[in-house]
């Protein structure tokens, strides 16, 4: 694709964003169905229903600028949610891997954050109103999916996957060892 203005740029950018969406309306009902935490799950499935949401904006936005969004591969997000699919398989404590999808999903939202913030000050840029109000919305349910993620993760789901290993238990067990090397120090003087 050549770019020579703003505007092919933003459309660029439309049919990433566009595609990103696409993909991940298949990637997360694999990720609610290995989450673990009951909030988590809900966290997921309540995305998805806004992601939908998302495509349909999208077009409208594309609509509204003469473009089509088909047509561009999203290789940012295949790769994110190629990431999004190991943590799926992991084996073991279901809390570490709750915090583990979290963490894959949030990079997720991050990227599309980025992607939405910029494409809708382009969009503010060219005077499309509609579509930057368009992208607006998105962007702010993108960042509202962000932060509850880390409530969810917040809410003990963190604590859960540390099993009981905290910064204050580290702490605890520090102190204990420099404990015991002072007596075994003080030990060894007085035996001379």
């Amino acid at each position: 694709m050549k770019v020579e203005t703003l505007r092919d740029v933003l459309s660029d950018s439309l049919r990433d964003l566009y595609n990103a969406e696409t993909q991940l309306v298949k990637a997360l009902p694999k990720m609610a169905k290995a989450a673990s935490s009951g909030q988590l799950q809900t966290a997921f499935t309540k995305h998805l229903e806004e992601t939908k949401g998302h495509v349909e904006r999208l077009d409208q936005a594309c609509e509204k600028l003469g473009i089509k969004p088909k047509g561009k591969t999203c290789q940012a997000m295949k790769g994110l949610i190629e990431e999004g699919s190991e943590v799926i398989e992991l084996k073991g404590n279901p809390n570490a891997r709750d915090a583990a999808l979290i963490n894959a999903a949030q990079k997720v939202e991050h990227y599309e954050i980025a992607g939405y913030g910029t494409a809708r000050t382009f969009a503010e840029v060219l005077g499309e109103k509609e579509v930057a109000e368009l992208l607006k919305q998105t962007l702010d349910e993108e960042r509202a999916a962000d932060e509850k993620l880390t409530e969810v993760a917040e809410s003990g789901l963190n604590e859960d996957a540390a099993g009981g290993e905290t910064e204050e238990d580290d702490e605890d067990e520090e102190d204990e060892e420099e404990e015991e090397m002072e007596e075994s120090h003080s030990r060894g003087s007085h035996a001379r």
